[in-house]
């Protein structure tokens, strides 16, 4: 993690910037972020906000680079959305794997590590990957919203991210699930189908199930282990 990187913008001002900005569009606190920093990038996990803000960064910054997380195990879908969005907006689109494969995972851990750890898969298949790509930046931008889980609910709009020492930009953190769709359809967003079948949340195949009625919109992740959050967001 980036222990000694200095911080592009003080924790003062961030505090200062996210007071500000606290009421600002969407679209204003992107501007704003790709316009003052340079070396930025937005962690996309094909989801519904992350589609809404592809769309809105490539009406701001063509360029800016925008990465995903490949886990080798993710929805059919969620790839068959990729390749719609990368043909609609050819998006500067840049994959992270792990660095083991399932082989090898299924050798060094035994078989079905999402089932007996999922903590541990997740840390092999994604937060090494991201602790990899968020090395490189001085800021990331991210989908997360207030509204989509408690240990979401305090995001500010910008932060610092303490876990990967670096500026954290969550331009949606005000929205509601209603806002996010009303833009992706308003906009012609292509987005991942499994959203239309009772998939609010979209992770790996092994670890992300339908919602029911009522339920949390979190509660299809990691069902039967105390977990919701995959160790992306603190």
């Amino acid at each position: 993690m980036n222990d000694q990187k200095e911080l592009v913008l003080s924790p003062e001002k961030v505090q200062e910037l996210n007071s500000m900005m606290e009421d600002s569009t969407p679209q204003e606190i992107l501007r704003f972020a790709l316009e003052t920093i340079d070396n930025i990038a937005f962690a996309c996990s094909f989801g519904a906000e992350d589609v809404a803000l592809i769309d809105m960064i490539v009406k701001i910054k063509p360029e800016t680079k925008i990465f995903y997380l490949d886990t080798d195990v993710l929805f059919q879908e969620t790839y068959e959305v990729r390749d719609r969005i990368a043909e609609k907006y050819n998006p500067n689109l840049i994959r992270y794997s792990p660095l083991l494969t399932l082989e090898e995972q299924k050798a060094q851990h035994g078989d079905e590590l999402w089932a007996k750890d999922p903590n541990a898969c997740c840390n092999i298949r994604k937060v090494e990957p991201l602790t990899r790509a968020l090395s490189e930046l001085d800021a990331w931008i991210t989908g997360i919203r207030r509204e989509q889980a408690p240990t979401r609910a305090n995001a500010g709009v910008i932060e610092v991210d303490a876990k990967f020492g670096l500026i954290k930009f969550n331009p949606l953190a005000k929205w509601t699930n209603k806002q996010v769709w009303d833009y992706i359809l308003a906009n012609e967003v292509p987005y991942n189908v499994l959203h239309d079948q009772g998939y609010p949340s979209i992770g790996c195949t092994h670890c992300t199930r339908p919602v029911k009625p009522g339920e949390d919109p979190r509660a299809g992740r990691w069902a039967g282990f105390a977990k919701t959050e995959c160790g992306l967001h603190k």
